[in-house]
């Protein structure tokens, strides 16, 4: 279990982008957080969702970095995106190293020397959550296609329990990028007292018609597999895996900029000539094929189901007759909003769009756009401008609260 650092004088009480890196122990970087174990946490009291029905009894996976101080004052929590989870920093015994080790740790943007940061796997993940690889609790079975769908306002709900378990009264920050940043910004909606500042990266308040198409395209590859049996292949001893393949070659695709795919890959061959042929030909083409392989070993297909229709549900605005302005006017977080000139999969338009309404209201609110090559991908890379950017903006949050 992960342990929870407090101060002595607290109360004793506390109530995947591209490949993932791999650091042996004994070669750990200094600004590394370390070895960490993930915790699991369980809670046995329903959780209301937003369809009308509710999860009973349910696991999240914890991991903490740093050290939470006397007045709990100092925490912020990181929200994952699609394909990541509750490992944001550190490195777990096998080597693995969290998906956001560049922005978390000692000395870095998110500095754990000042801030005691939280990662939560969200519910319906495939990362040790309850999910649908999870035992149902009437059957013993996988919940496979039962378990309900979700959407971002049920694990913002899920998280304040686990702020709750810990004694977390208010966040000094809470962050995200893509998905993470949906939830970053749900929590300044639903629980505007309780974080004192947003970071939103690389996100958006709403998906377009052409992002929920792409969605809808991905999720057809799965439900068109013969091995996907309505959802309950675990029964079959199968996976979807053409489908989960497919699927994400082509979210993998939205995730780069044209700009990026041509310098990486061009129109290289794979062979020294052209062969004539349906198989890999270009060296693009063996890269998605690769990325689809690896994803589709050790990601679940109903997670990815899920996880997409929630993309596709968050939408804050909807219950305000379409004004986003109307949807935020009750926050009272700061903002640091965070857009990257290439990412068209959520454009810098849809980050000003969210500035906008945030500045109509009079909401304090940091915007920069940075200029990188790297298309929706570059909220997980380390480029010096975007780095310093969101390190200032810690820094004056470690100022505010004293860390």
């Amino acid at each position: 279990m992960t342990e929870l650092q407090v101060d002595p004088a607290a109360s004793a009480d506390p109530a995947a982008a591209a490949d993932t890196p791999r650091h042996p122990a004994a070669t750990l970087p200094p600004d590394s957080v370390g070895l960490v174990v993930p915790e699991r946490m369980h809670f046995a009291e329903p959780l209301p969702l937003r369809n009308g029905s509710q999860l009973v009894g349910y696991d999240l996976m914890v991991e903490t970095y740093g050290t939470l101080n006397a007045e709990r004052s100092n925490a912020v929590l990181i929200c994952h995106a699609l394909n990541a989870s509750h490992h944001v920093a550190g490195v777990h015994a096998e080597g693995e190293v969290g998906w956001w080790d560049n922005m978390v740790g000692p000395g870095k943007p998110v500095d754990t020397n000042r801030f005691f940061v939280i990662g939560v796997n969200n519910l319906g993940s495939c990362f040790g959550s309850t999910g649908p690889m999870s035992p149902h609790p009437q059957t013993g079975q996988p919940y496979g296609a039962r378990f309900p769908v979700v959407t971002v306002e049920d694990w913002v709900n899920a998280q304040a329990r686990v702020a709750d378990r810990f004694g977390i009264r208010q966040f000094a920050a809470v962050m995200g990028g893509s998905l993470g940043g949906m939830q970053a910004l749900a929590w300044s909606l639903m629980y505007p007292e309780r974080l004192r500042h947003c970071v939103v990266v690389a996100s958006t308040p709403k998906l377009s018609a052409q992002n929920i198409a792409f969605n809808e395209v991905a999720r057809s590859a799965i439900l068109s597999d013969p091995d996907f049996h309505g959802g309950d292949y675990y029964a079959h001893n199968v996976k979807p895996k053409r489908g989960l393949r497919v699927a994400r070659m082509i979210g993998h695709i939205t995730y780069l900029s044209d700009e990026d795919m041509a310098e990486k890959f061009g129109r290289e061959l794979k062979a020294e000539d052209i062969r004539f042929s349906f198989d890999v030909e270009f060296q693009v083409e063996s890269y998605l094929r690769y990325q689809g392989d690896k994803f589709a070993e050790y990601f679940d297909a109903n997670t990815y189901l899920l996880i997409t229709r929630a993309l596709d549900y968050f939408d804050p605005a909807l219950a305000y007759e379409g004004s986003l302005t109307r949807a935020v006017a009750h926050t009272r977080a700061s903002y640091l909003v965070v857009s990257f000139t290439t990412d068209w999969r959520f454009a810098p338009a849809r980050s000003r769009e969210l500035v906008k309404a945030l500045l109509d209201n009079k909401r304090p609110v940091t915007y920069g756009e940075i200029d990188a090559p790297h298309g929706h991908d570059a909220f997980l890379l380390e480029d010096a401008r975007y780095h310093a950017l969101v390190r200032a903006y810690y820094e004056r949050i470690a100022q505010e609260i004293g860390a």
